[in-house]
């Protein structure tokens, strides 16, 4: 099983590879393709003052166009940018913050992004699955149906609408002003103490982490409830309560081994959204994450900084399927990867 498994992990990885590599090179043909010209952009978008700074900026239009190689075929720009990307050099920004590297831009707005998923990726696998697990225990019963409802009410509702009902509802201004409307800090209080500081900054975090917890919460224990319904009605499960194995002890050490395969699975899609963040939560509570940046960069047409978020975001993707290939293993060493090969 272990030279399988080796082989298996060998072949995804070139799989990987050259997936990612797919990925780019459509993104980078797509972008090309799309009307307008990315360097007039971002030179339009310069020195609105007057009319001679206009054509000042336009003078300096092929200079910024051979920079980004445009004036060339597709697919010699995306060589000379791949070959780039291979030396670690994602290039400058050309509209969002001209001039800066792109992979310093990004750090600056990874932390905030990492926190708030990092947070709502905790809060919602710490309780869709108990609640997925108790309402499969409960099947057919007012817990159940209850939960049910309650889940597939949370799975309907727009992110956007919920966001902006939260912020009238109990943000500052609105019918129960208890948390921030926007940031993600506190204004400094002078003599304000290590406790009073944490409880005030906790408080931004509240209303953005529930706007982006809430669907997958619901959809991740929607899923364990059914991951553990197939379980408890196998035979192995009937064999071990007719011997007088605790129910406890036959949900959670012999059912949840077999039906965590389900959030692996969830998990592998969850990584992406952990880095890349949400454009509508961020913006909507004005958050400088990686949503906001996704959201700038498209607006203006950066070239360089969007390919290196399409670039970040296709090998999370991959990263979080081949960590899900591991972990079914862990989860579950019966699984065979010979057939797979």
């Amino acid at each position: 099983m272990k030279e399988g498994f080796f082989l298996y992990l060998v072949q995804r990885g070139l799989l990987a590879f050259f997936t990612l590599f797919v990925i780019l090179f459509a993104s980078y043909f797509l972008m090309r393709l799309a009307p307008g010209d990315p360097s007039k952009s971002t030179m339009l978008g310069e020195g609105k003052d007057s009319l001679a700074s206009d054509r000042s900026e336009l003078g300096n239009f092929s200079v910024l166009r051979e920079k980004l190689h445009l004036d060339k075929p597709v697919i010699v720009g995306f060589y000379f940018w791949l070959k780039n990307v291979c030396k670690g050099d994602f290039g400058e920004s050309v509209a969002v913050d001209k001039g800066k590297d792109v992979f310093s831009l990004i750090l600056e707005h990874l932390p905030s992004t990492l926190k708030l998923n990092f947070l709502a990726l905790l809060l919602t696998y710490a309780f869709a699955v108990p609640l997925g697990i108790f309402s499969a225990v409960k099947e057919g019963g007012k817990f159940d149906n209850a939960v049910s409802i309650f889940l597939f009410f949370l799975f309907s509702l727009p992110v956007l609408w919920s966001a902006l009902m939260l912020q009238a509802l109990f943000c500052k201004g609105g019918l129960f002003p208890v948390f921030p409307l926007k940031g993600l800090a506190p204004a400094v209080i002078a003599g304000a103490t290590t406790w009073e500081i944490a409880g005030r900054t906790l408080l931004y975090y509240v209303l953005p982490v529930i706007c982006l917890s809430y669907t997958s919460f619901a959809a991740l224990a929607r899923f364990c409830r059914s991951g553990m319904l197939d379980v408890i009605k196998e035979d192995y499960i009937r064999t071990a309560r007719s011997k007088g194995v605790g129910e406890f002890s036959i949900i959670w050490h012999h059912a949840l081994r077999n039906a965590v395969i389900v959030m692996i699975t969830l998990f592998a899609g969850l990584l992406p959204s952990l880095i890349g963040g949400s454009i509508l939560v961020e913006y909507i509570f004005n958050i400088p994450g990686m949503g906001s940046l996704s959201m700038m960069a498209l607006s203006s047409r950066d070239l360089p900084l969007m390919m290196a978020l399409f670039t970040i975001s296709g090998f999370l993707t991959l990263t979080g399927i081949f960590i899900a290939d591991i972990l079914y293993v862990l989860a579950d060493p019966r699984i065979d990867f010979k057939g797979r090969l």
